[in-house]
């Protein structure tokens, strides 16, 4: 265990640490799309002095939403990080994307944070990408803050919203916060610990009040639930609840603090970022109740040389480490490499360890991110968030960093396979290098983004997670890297899989060059349930298959799988058992294993069958009610399966349904025809299923 105490009075001596490690918060902003995160983010950069004024999304001028992409479409495309001050603390806050399409930038960013505020449409509620990215935070054990937005929006309901976080999200919601007025008489909140209110007027205007005559009962009400709620998951506040003693605001904010950072509660607070109402009060919340890097305690990993697992504790003088979560370039094309940093202090000119690579790496710069802006920093403390230059191009997302002589390699991240794909290639034939150069550097700062060559036809395959992101890839060619590109009609990216048990032994045998080359193996196939991915054992006799090459079968199997046993699909949802094999002890090497593993594969795929597989979206529509049959027969036509409709306040209709992918290119068009432009949906992957004979039982190009 950490001397936290010690680590706190070292941490603002000369080193220079502008705030002691338990006054820092790293948190992230997450939200299905067009819930107002970056509208949020940026009247937090307002109230905390970091903007002169208010960017607005619409308008184009929101500082985190920089690309040009981003700014016409009024969209956030990649995750942002900035820093601000409040109340004496320092709050580095990374705003993230809310479309499905850019899902990688949600789950790194969530991967470094420490905390996270999910921003929920006081009108819609809770909706598929909420569940996406709450999910997200639940795998990292993030704790997380709920604001409820657009409370001043016509059909707001904060306890519909409430309902659907403990029902959807299965958490338990405890409100901190109650809206004074509704929908257009939204004029503040009330503090249900303090037992007062906030009311606000205008961009600058915030007043502390009484809580109104007509809240009275509803805020004590309100406090005596929290009370109660609190009670039930501390033992602590229990005990005082027992002998019936009345608990002060500062012991419910302790009892909800320790609540809220082992997950067992959600604070609840709510305004309306657009009209400048209940940001500060948020900010409030996320120093009293959301983590500093020092309630970690310790981070763990494993020691890259013995695999044994260590922890490394947080600190200024611990031994450095830090987690490379997202690659990027500069405005002077430099190559920036964004960095939490988990323990020690890094500087300008110091050398650190890639745990993946082994190799040394040089520090060149650190640097302060503001978005796409950056300001040089002589040093950067353990738990902040950063930027450093000089990292050579082997380093990846997800490396961990680390001083060379006490090694560490921290748990990355994961993330989804792409499920839409084109072709793609140069306008003019004198740029194909370059286009080639440009997509590499684009796969490297984006991990869903993928290159691969169409052994069959030559072509160049670009896939990502669906139309919208091969669409911004396309116009970044072409304004970022100055590369027009031609591109096919998006294709889905269907799997395969096996439909029954099979074996197969093949043997591997080449004489080139007086040079012989043997293998053998045989491997057992068999199917295994959606989302099993693909598993491999190793069952045989080392007397048979030396310990020696079953590495090389299992990556021959891998790889063969990878590329497509049977076809130019992955294959997947199966376990493939080694049983046997046969080697010559002089004759037999790596890459003959490797080969024969990769033959035995698809020879036992075509005795079992394959069964191909595609992607089922769960989409969510938004229509008004009378074009609510016109909407659920097009979804019924496109093999949608509906699985909820809901009729919500002033006309509008919700309705979800999972359809296959397949189905739904054009489908924004055919919505707004259906519609008269009135309608808007979301879409995000679910699961993978059989292609059902009626559809034809193969793969369907569109």
């Amino acid at each position: 265990m950490v001397d936290v105490s010690a680590q706190l009075s070292r941490s603002a001596d000369a080193q220079g640490r502008a705030v002691a490690i338990d006054h820092v918060r790293n948190i992230g902003i997450m939200a299905h799309i067009d819930a107002g995160k970056t509208t949020l983010t940026e009247r937090i950069l307002f109230y905390a002095g970091i903007n002169a004024c208010v960017g607005e999304v619409h308008e184009g001028t929101a500082s985190m939403d920089w690309m040009i992409q981003e700014r016409e479409r009024g969209i956030s495309i990649t995750s942002a990080a900035t820093v601000c001050p409040w109340r004496g603390h320092r709050i580095n806050i990374i705003d993230t994307p809310g479309h499905i399409d850019f899902t990688a930038e949600v789950e790194r960013s969530l991967r470094v944070l420490d905390g996270a505020v999910a921003v929920f449409c006081a009108v819609r509620g809770v909706q598929p990408q909420s569940e996406t990215v709450w999910r997200q935070a639940q795998r990292y054990g993030i704790p997380v803050i709920a604001f409820i937005n657009k409370m001043d929006r016509p059909g707001a309901s904060m306890e519909r919203v409430i309902a659907g976080i403990r029902e959807k999200l299965r958490a338990l919601p405890v409100v901190v916060q109650l809206p004074v007025g509704a929908e257009a008489t939204f004029r503040g909140i009330v503090d249900v610990i303090g037992q007062c209110a906030v009311l606000f007027d205008g961009l600058h205007g915030m007043h502390v009040v009484p809580v109104p005559a007509d809240m009275e009962i509803v805020a004590a009400t309100a406090r005596t639930r929290l009370i109660e709620s609190l009670a039930e998951v501390d033992d602590v506040f229990m005990e005082r609840y027992l002998v019936e003693a009345t608990p002060c605001s500062a012991e419910i904010r302790a009892a909800l603090r320790r609540a809220t950072l082992s997950g067992q509660v959600v604070p609840v607070t709510c305004g309306s970022a657009l009209t400048n109402r209940g940001v500060q009060p948020l900010l409030d919340a996320v120093i009293d109740f959301l983590p500093s890097p020092v309630d970690l305690c310790a981070v763990a990993g494993i020691e890259p040389e013995s695999g044994r697992t260590v922890a490394r504790g947080i600190g200024d003088l611990e031994p450095f480490s830090a987690l490379a979560f997202k690659l990027t370039g500069d405005r002077r094309s430099r190559r920036l490499t964004y960095l939490r940093v988990y323990s020690g202090t890094a500087r300008p000119g110091m050398r650190v360890r890639n745990a993946r690579t082994g190799a040394e790496e040089h520090i060149d710069e650190l640097m302060q991110i503001h978005a796409n802006m950056t300001e040089e920093r002589s040093q950067v403390f353990s738990g902040d968030i950063a930027a450093v230059t000089g990292l050579s191009a082997d380093t990846q997302t997800g490396d961990t960093l680390c001083a060379p002589d006490a090694p560490i390699a921290l748990s990355a991240m994961r993330f989804p396979a792409p499920v839409v794909s084109m072709a793609v290639e140069a306008c003019r034939a004198a740029d194909r290098d370059r286009l080639h150069d440009a997509m590499r550097d684009l796969a490297l700062e984006d991990p869903t983004f993928c290159v691969r060559t169409d052994c069959q036809t030559g072509q160049t395959l670009i896939a990502g997670m669906g139309e919208l992101h091969l669409e911004i890839i396309r116009d970044r060619l072409n304004r970022d890297f100055g590369v027009p590109v031609r591109v096919g009609r998006p294709r889905v990216n269907y799997r395969d899989t096996v439909r029954q048990v099979a074996d197969a032994e093949m043997a591997f045998v080449r004489q080139s060059g007086g040079v012989r080359q043997y293998a053998a193996v045989r491997v057992v196939i068999s199917p295994r349930a959606e989302g099993h991915g693909l598993s491999v054992a190793m069952d045989a006799l080392e007397e048979r298959l030396p310990a020696v090459f079953q590495n090389a079968v299992e990556a021959g199997i891998r790889e063969a799988a990878g590329n497509g046993a049977d076809s130019d699909r992955p294959l997947t949802d199966c376990h493939v058992q080694v049983t046997d094999g046969s080697y010559d002890a002089t004759d037999s090497s790596d890459l003959a294993f490797r080969s024969a593993g990769a033959l035995a594969l698809k020879e036992a795929v075509r005795r079992a069958g394959v069964q191909v597989l595609e992607p089922v979206m769960t989409v969510e529509v938004l229509t008004p009610v009378e074009c609510l049959g016109d909407v659920i027969g097009d979804l019924s036509c496109r093999r949608g399966q509906i699985t909820e409709v809901d009729t919500l306040a002033h006309g509008t209709a919700r309705v979800v349904a999972r359809v296959a992918l397949a189905e739904l290119f054009g489908y924004a068009t055919a919505l707004r025809s259906i519609s008269r432009g009135r309608a808007d949906f979301a879409a995000e992957p679910s699961h993978y299923v059989a292609v059902p004979e009626h559809a034809g039982g193969q793969c369907k190009e569109v």
